[in-house]
Order: structure tokens, then sequence, then C-alpha cells
């Protein structure tokens, strides 16, 4: 398993405000990836004081970015930080993994959330990261209580993973995810390996192809979708929503008047904290 090398408290500028929650950055040692890989976590407020467990959901940034992209451009801990206090959804942990490709775009090589040769981040995600999360935080560490969540890249990432490894959530959701997409071999240009892990990873041929016991194990999952009228993929997000329906496997699917950006993807976050909840608490 990992070793957590560093866990370093955010500035936070709302810290005072009743009812906030903190964020770490941390960095660990992989095994896997052989390599120091970095994650930040959104601890809810009261972490601190109390014993409690917590469930987790896991958040997924889109590709040009890193595991800060959700603080930074996101918003993150003020939307998690309302929609607690409004009672819309209940206290979480929110570990932000770091999928970033090198160089100054975080484009180029190891870009993704998908293994490639040479590189397993799947494997490193599953039996590196859950666990050190698992053994450092304090979480509820089952399946009803674990969620997985993403946006562009990371929602077709977060769908996808709970395809392959349903044992392990409860619920996933994709924010305008590559689903589908006739181009996506084009939509890495620094890195051909990241864009042969799209086609690989497409949540709608998976489905398609689901036998009859894989289907079962996909009801088990809570799904949301939810992806911009404008957005580049709303044709895939849409078939991949027809394939679930004929497959009989239930998904609460938005589509909203936008496009494919960060405004979408904010504006999207509250309604799927409030979605994770409802599993969370068995409703």
């Amino acid at each position: 398993m990992g070793k957590l090398l560093e866990r370093r408290k955010a500035v936070s500028h709302f810290g005072t405000l009743p009812g906030s929650g903190t964020v770490e950055h941390c960095s660990m040692s992989s095994d896997v990836l052989g390599v120091t890989k970095d994650f930040s976590i959104y601890l809810p407020a009261g972490y601190e004081e109390s014993e409690c467990r917590y469930p987790v959901a896991y958040l997924f940034h889109p590709a040009g970015g890193n595991h800060e992209m959700w603080i930074s451009k996101g918003d993150l801990p003020l939307i998690a930080d309302d929609a607690v206090r409004s009672g819309m959804a209940v206290p979480m942990i929110v570990v932000l993994p770091d999928a970033a490709g090198e160089g100054d775009f975080h484009l180029g090589k190891h870009l993704g959330y998908f293994s490639v040769p040479g590189w397993d981040y799947e494997k490193y995600f599953h039996e590196e990261l859950i666990p050190l999360i698992d053994s450092t935080y304090r979480t509820i560490c089952d399946k009803r209580h674990r969620a997985i969540i993403g946006a562009s890249m990371g929602g077709e990432a977060a769908i996808s993973y709970a395809q392959k490894y349903p044992e392990y959530y409860g619920s996933a959701c994709a924010l305008c995810g590559i689903v589908g997409h006739p181009e996506q071999s084009q939509m890495a240009t620094t890195d051909k390996a990241y864009a042969d892990s799209l086609i690989a990873n497409n949540p709608t041929a998976f489905v398609e192809n689901a036998a009859p016991e894989i289907v079962e194990k996909l009801k088990g999952i809570r799904w949301y979708a939810d992806c911009g009228d404008n957005d580049y993929f709303y044709e895939g997000n849409i078939a991949f929503f027809l394939a679930m329906k004929r497959k009989g496997i239930p998904i609460d699917y938005r589509m909203r008047s936008g496009i494919h950006g960060w405004y979408y993807w904010v504006t999207g976050m509250a309604p799927i904290l409030q979605f994770l909840s409802i599993g969370f608490i068995g409703v």
C-alpha cells in the first residue's frame, strides 16, 4: 500500500465562517506507479472535533488541470459547506485525486485515470489510494458510503470505474463526461495512449455489451449524468442514457442549458451532493 508522506492544511479565507470545512493538500508514495502522487481532501465542518465516521466521495478533475482544480476553479469547499448548512447534503469527505499529465498544461504523458502500458493508474487508485484514505481518515469504508464523481475526462472515468469495480461504489455521477464521442482519438494530441484509453473505456459500449450478470451488478449502483444541451458530448451522453434504459438500469439524467466548462460543472455540483446524500442515508 502507498505511504502518506505529507498532509498540509490549505489556507482559506472562508475558514472563519460557521460550518466551514477544511482542505488538506497531501502527497503519497506509490509503489504501483513508482512516483510520488499528490491529492487534496475536503474534510467537513466538525471533522477535527468529532469522532464520527463520514461517507466519502472521490471527485475527478477534467483534463488540463490537477488535483487542486476543483478547489481553485470549482469552488468545491464553498459548495459543500453551503449544501450541508442548508440541509441539502450530509457532511461527507471529498477526495480529489490527481490524474494530471506531464508538462506546463498537464496534458502530456500519464494524463488520465485509466491504465495504459507502464502506468497502472487504476491499480494505484483501488489498491493504494482508497486503502490509504480509509486508514488515514475516518471514512465509512463500505460500498454504500463510497461514491465517485467527475467532470469531462473525469466524468467518463467515474462512470467507467463504477462499471468495472461495482463492488466499490454505491453511487456514480458524471458532469459532461467524455462518453461515446466519435472523435475521442483526437482528444489528446500529445499522448496517444491517453486517447486510446478513452476509446477502450467507453461507458456506452460497456453497457451495450454487458452480460445479464453484469447488468444486475450495475443495477446495484445509483447512476447520475448531467450534460449541457450545447456541450461537445451531449450526443454521447444521450446515447449512454438510452443504453442504460434499454438494459433496465435506473439512471437520473439531466440536460440543462449550457456548454462544456466550469460554470456548468460548478452549478451542477450541489444537486450531485444531494443525490449522493440520499444514497448515503439510504432513503
